[in-house]
């Protein structure tokens, strides 16, 4: 327990590194960075840790693409019994995003200790649309088509469809949205992300899940964050519940490279 506690702090002083102040794909900057960390230990009558991280970066290797990587992480214990230890990373490859609209790939991977799920990949392909998109403020919505594969750690489901098989892969489309926003003379950012994915040919196969933050400026760019996460699987392995609700609280550390790479073009 101690040692993790100490790797616990080991992390946070990683994460206090360059580290950028707003992901967006559409800037011209040619690397961006963003991390955080929160989480809680306790150590008595009740032994709790809880470890929360949030990595994200881009970079535009020329001038039409754009590479991005959003990853979290989740680890809980109650009295020395693992809870949760989860990864989850979404990646894409985007086309001229500095457009209204604009093309791109993605992929998904995730582990998932509490819901049994002990590998989700899924991919494929769809579209951006920057319904605002200004320096103090942005909302993105997208839609795509990908393929998921699940390998679970149990072979019968709240759908009985599925049963027999550790197994489950199927089409689904994705509705997404993101957005954020500075508040109070930009010393307080809200931001939000969610997306909804239904499976192709069973309406009962669905998934949504949501984030919402707020960042508060501190000192010299380290600052306060909290962070609330709901997520809903229609679909789970049996004496799983279908609802998680988490809320965060932490610190991160800022930073963004003034230099810009590529000139950007305007809408015509």
């Amino acid at each position: 327990m101690t040692r993790r506690f100490l790797l616990t702090i080991l992390l946070f002083s990683l994460s206090c590194a360059d580290i950028p102040a707003q992901l967006n794909e559409s800037d011209s900057i040619r690397f961006q960075w963003r991390s955080s960390i929160t989480g809680n230990y306790q150590q008595g009558n009740v032994n709790v840790l809880t470890i929360r991280s949030r990595a994200e970066f881009s970079f535009r290797p020329g001038e039409k693409f754009v590479f991005k990587s959003q990853n979290s992480s989740l680890y809980q214990e109650f009295s020395r019994v693992k809870a949760d230890n989860d990864v989850f990373s979404r990646n894409y490859i985007y086309y001229s995003p500095e457009r209204k609209v604009y093309p791109f790939g993605m992929l998904y991977v995730a582990a998932n200790y509490r819901r049994k799920i002990n590998n989700r990949i899924f991919y494929g392909a769809g579209a951006t649309w920057q319904v605002l998109s200004k320096k103090w403020q942005v909302i993105k919505l997208s839609a795509s088509v990908v393929y998921e594969q699940n390998r679970f750690r149990g072979t019968s489901y709240s759908d009985a469809v599925y049963n027999g098989s550790n197994r489950i892969n199927t089409w689904r489309g994705t509705l997404y949205a993101a957005g954020w926003h500075y508040l109070a003379g930009k010393r307080i950012r809200l931001y939000y992300d969610a997306y909804w994915q239904p499976a192709f040919g069973n309406q009962r196969n669905y998934r949504t899940q949501a984030d919402l933050g707020i960042d508060i400026p501190v000192w010299k760019g380290v600052y306060f964050t909290t962070l609330f996460s709901y997520t809903h699987e229609n679909v789970v392995v049996t004496g799983i519940k279908k609802d998680d609700r988490i809320l965060t609280f932490g610190a991160g550390y800022n930073f963004r490279s003034a230099a810009k790479n590529f000139s950007r073009k305007k809408n015509k």
